[in-house]
């Protein structure tokens, strides 16, 4: 039942965020399947590359914390493996990839600004709910744990 649910609300989170709302915006006019340019080829790499992050954090939380991405069916366990165990946001840095690989290969400004947005709105989320809500959850582990791992950008694994 975990992996429906996870199932279900990656669909709808990340997926509506990082694939329909893209293809709307791009209104569909995605390039043809080929001879792509180097670029695109570039943006796929960097857009599987977030896919692979966005995907390893969702299993993470099944798997590790008991729980999906969604505020309603939160981990109960804290999550210190896999990405999280060099970056406290890897699922918002996974769509941030995807968004900007999408925009890569489509060479489209709108996606651009759009992407912007949503990392504006992802920065706002985590500073004005999901950390003070981990730091009610699991107290001074997750304190210990946002010490020493940054929220944006990989560094040093996190040995707990």
């Amino acid at each position: 039942m975990l992996g429906l649910r996870s199932v279900f609300f990656a669909l709808l989170f990340p997926g509506t965020v990082a694939l329909v709302l893209p293809y709307l915006i791009v209104g569909g006019a995605i390039p043809p399947g080929g001879p792509w340019e180097g670029r695109q080829w570039i943006g796929l790499l960097v857009a599987v590359s977030g896919g692979a992050v966005l995907v390893l954090s969702i299993v993470g939380f099944a798997r590790k914390g008991r729980g999906t991405l969604a505020p309603v069916d939160p981990p109960k366990e804290l999550v210190v493996t896999g990405p999280y165990r060099y970056v406290r946001n890897p699922m918002y840095l996974g769509v941030l990839a995807l968004l900007l690989g999408e925009t890569i290969f489509c060479q489209s400004t709108a996606l651009l600004r759009y992407s912007i947005v949503v990392l504006v709105v992802f920065i706002a989320v985590v500073h004005a709910y999901e950390e003070p809500a981990l730091r009610r959850q699991f107290g001074e582990s997750y304190s210990r744990y946002a010490r020493s791992v940054r929220r944006w950008i990989p560094g040093r694994p996190y040995d707990g």
